[in-house]
């Protein structure tokens, strides 16, 4: 019997995809997301050079756009990404912010959280028939949570319904295996049908609930991962390629793209499945080893304070460090289950529902940041396609294969990704953190350089808990251009009183 659409949906032409508008998109998990549930993200908006570069690699086929959100229009973000006075369905995207109220101001006007508003801009100004707004759980207790009232009066004032009681999502019930809960805020333009939030498709490991089945575990994420510490050729770089792969659990085998379904609806990619990529090892000393080895699944090594993971639970939440305002500390990675080392950047993402095909920046620093910094694409997904059901899509499965971008994207440094978008160089230096000692400069960069140059792959890993310094000599890899998709060129501040 053939599907029904609903009224709304009258009108959308058969086999149309969705259009989405990523903001805040950093390396791209909530892209990733909403492509697999039937989403085309026609373009990701990511100040930082870096982030938007790595996104670029992993989607050639959709516009990156390397500006803060505050300097674009929702028109300029049409003209951008080719869509013109087309629809577009879905803006998402998680925005920093803080929340704190001020005397006699709405929480919404407080300045600190400008970028919050700039979403709620862009979403109408785009005339989005929807949108999904990610942010910290942090958002709903205490004094944050007048913040969120005011933000959805606002998109109320806008003219668009919001799904309430909002809820506050733990990606382990999303085929996640990491405790990491997130606020999901949804809505849509007044009159089209609310969407629901997505039921749980699983329980906690070892203790399913309300009849689901357990996720997946630590090892189930991790068991059939070549051990990095067997390959030499990671100690200098962060890709092998290797036979030395174990068989792999039902969770493995989706991010290792076996099987019809494990594309879902996004676009298939071309790739290398015998390359281990994101995998560069860090240099423990033999004292960090002992305590690693002493420290028991499930607890805290009390000397770093680094989580042990448990083999047959879930990952603490994964974190991005500090931003460059308050120092761009490292954030530590966890210690693996059955070694006495750090996990690798490629065993972080298995723990966020990454494919093996998505790749990071080569360093630990930023694949690390990366990561942490990332909605669980599995997470996106679920919220995704909610929206989908909503607006009235059947999601198709795209048949043509996707490249990816030009690797020499995965290495830039700060000055270098600056310098291939065409924007300035706004990031803050980053400071380091030695495991067992004090703060020290990074070595062989000098005093105000921002971030360092990077010579693919050479990456020379020197401090205890596995901070990599990558080598400074040999030119850099200059302005390299994805192989396919479109690179949006440097853009002046743009005066929305006159806007495109």
């Amino acid at each position: 019997m053939a599907r029904s659409l609903p009224r709304h949906a009258v009108g959308i032409p058969a086999g149309r995809r969705p259009i989405g508008i990523d903001l805040f998109a950093g390396a791209g998990g909530m892209s990733l997301g909403f492509e697999r549930a039937g989403f085309d993200v026609a373009a990701a908006v990511e100040v930082d050079p870096i982030h938007a570069a790595v996104h670029s690699y992993n989607f050639p086929h959709c516009t990156t756009i390397p500006r803060s959100v505050s300097d674009l229009t929702g028109d300029a973000i049409r003209r951008l990404a080719g869509i013109g006075g087309g629809d577009v369905d879905v803006v998402f995207g998680g925005a920093p912010c803080q929340g704190f109220s001020m005397i006699g101001r709405r929480a919404f006007d407080d300045p600190r959280n400008g970028l919050v508003r700039e979403f709620v801009r862009l979403t109408a100004e785009l005339d989005a028939r929807g949108f999904v707004f990610e942010n910290v759980r942090g958002l709903t207790v205490g004094r944050h949570r007048e913040f969120l009232h005011d933000l959805i009066a606002e998109f109320g004032r806008l003219g668009y319904s919001v799904l309430v009681p909002w809820r506050v999502l733990n990606a382990m019930h999303y085929g996640v295996p990491q405790n990491r809960r997130r606020l999901i805020l949804m809505g849509v333009r007044r009159g089209l049908p609310l969407p629901r939030h997505p039921a749980p498709t699983n329980g906690d490991p070892g203790r399913p609930g309300l009849g689901l089945p357990p996720g997946p575990t630590c090892a189930d994420a991790l068991g059939d991962l070549p051990e990095a510490e067997d390959h030499p050729e990671l100690l200098s770089g962060d890709e092998v390629e290797t036979d030395a792969w174990g068989p792999p659990s039902a969770y493995a085998s989706r991010l290792r793209c076996l099987g019809n379904d494990a594309w879902a609806f996004a676009h298939p990619r071309t790739w290398n499945p015998s390359l281990l990529t994101s995998s560069a090892v860090a240099r423990h000393t033999a004292i960090s080893r002992r305590r690693f080895a002493a420290t028991a699944p499930g607890t805290v090594e009390p000397t770093s304070r680094f989580h042990r993971l448990s083999a047959e639970g879930v990952a603490n939440t994964l974190r991005a460090g500090t931003d460059s305002s308050r120092g761009a500390f490292t954030s530590p990675r966890p210690i693996h289950y059955a070694r006495a080392r750090c996990v690798t950047v490629r065993e972080m993402a298995r723990l966020h529902g990454f494919p093996d095909w998505f790749r990071f920046h080569r360093t630990k620093w930023h694949g690390a940041r990366q990561i942490g910094n990332a909605v669980p694409p599995p997470l996106a997904q679920a919220a995704a396609s909610e929206m989908i059901r909503a607006l009235g899509f059947v999601p198709t499965r795209p048949s043509t294969p996707v490249g990816p971008g030009d690797e020499a994207l995965l290495g830039m440094g700060m000055a270098d990704a600056a310098r291939h978008w065409d924007v300035p160089v706004a990031i803050a230096p980053r400071a380091r953190k030695n495991g067992d000692g004090p703060l020290r400069r990074t070595a062989g960069v000098p005093a105000g350089n921002g971030f360092e140059h990077i010579r693919e792959p050479s990456v020379r890993a020197v401090s205890d808990i596995g901070d990599d310094i990558p080598a400074t000599a040999g030119k850099s890899p200059g302005r390299a251009r994805p192989a396919t998709g479109r690179m949006v060129p440097h853009m002046p501040a743009v005066d929305r009183r006159n806007a495109p």
